[in-house]
């Protein structure tokens, strides 16, 4: 029988807008691989091979990937017993199954989840985080990133960013080569192949913008189920503006080696402060995060 749904808060404005997403990502990868067969008519096997193999490895092994790449180290209860009582206790709290528990050696604080489901879901700190937060506010960012987890919607972000990936690299390629210098400008298989690179940009900025609201939402989303669940807005709250006090004193170096998973953290590595690069950002601004918490401790106190 189905496991009973957990108890975090359910966000139907976070589901809507992962339904969205993913109908609207996958008609642009329809149009996508379509111009690509009309283009390269005789490489169709190839062509669908290539993009069906990179959908696969995305989806399977790219949680894995950015673990890796996040230097995340798989620990058990006895090497990190405070970390993995925090997680029992939220399991408890919001009756789900327990991830598996990894600690990452950074002085960068923050933490991040990864996982197409519960069953492969991996929660992850820094060791930065874990020395400069007390036990309710590491508690606060834990929930968070577990309602990321129960929610989904780190499988969604993963799936909805595979044509960006896709479409960037075919861009990258058609400006450094060009699609089209084997074939003459009159011929319409030529003109396909010159539309190649401009079609695959526009994708790639579509997908790109898809990917930032989705992912701005997703965050105020969890915060809003992490409070609910722990009762403890304030916590929270603490710990957003703890973390991100303290990535002012981190070295710009360490800063820019996380900068490439922003999208996984809890607090990106730099925060957008003009209002064009808001558009662009992962997150959404602590501003928005501290009103939202606070709003819901008010509600609460009610």
């Amino acid at each position: 029988m189905p496991r009973a749904r957990s108890r975090y808060a359910p966000d139907r404005g976070l589901t809507g807008r992962m339904v969205t997403t993913m109908f609207l990502i996958g008609l642009l990868y329809v149009v996508f691989v379509g111009v690509l067969l009309a283009a390269l008519r005789g490489s169709w096997p190839i062509i669908l091979i290539i993009t069906g193999g990179m959908f696969v490895a995305q989806f399977w092994f790219s949680d894995r990937i950015a673990a890796y790449g996040m230097g995340a180290r798989e620990v058990t209860p006895e090497q990190a017993p405070e970390l993995h009582g925090t997680i029992d206790r939220i399991c408890a709290l919001a009756d789900m199954p327990k991830p598996r528990v990894a600690i990452a050696e950074s002085d960068v604080p923050n933490a991040f989840a990864t996982g197409r489901s519960e069953k492969t879901a991996l929660v992850c700190a820094t060791t930065g985080l874990l020395r400069r937060l007390e036990p309710e506010e590491l508690e606060g960012v834990l929930a968070h990133e577990m309602s990321h987890v129960t929610h989904r919607d780190v499988a969604v972000m993963t799936i909805a960013s595979f044509l960006g990936v896709l479409a960037g690299i075919i861009t990258r390629i058609a400006l450094w080569g060009g699609f089209a210098r084997s074939r003459p400008g009159n011929d319409p298989a030529g003109i396909l192949l010159l539309l190649i690179p401009l079609i695959s940009a526009v994708v790639y900025a579509i997908s790109f913008l898809l990917t930032r609201l989705l992912s701005r939402y997703r965050e105020l989303s969890a915060d809003r189920a992490a409070a609910l669940l722990t009762g403890r807005p304030s916590a929270l709250a603490s710990a957003l503006t703890k973390v991100s006090g303290q990535m002012a004193r981190i070295p710009t170096e360490d800063l820019r080696k996380a900068e490439p998973y922003n999208a996984f953290y809890f607090l990106p590595a730099f925060s957008a402060k003009e209002s064009l690069g808001r558009m662009f950002s992962t997150h959404p601004t602590l501003e928005q995060r501290l009103d939202q918490l606070s709003r819901i401790s008010t509600d609460l106190s009610r």
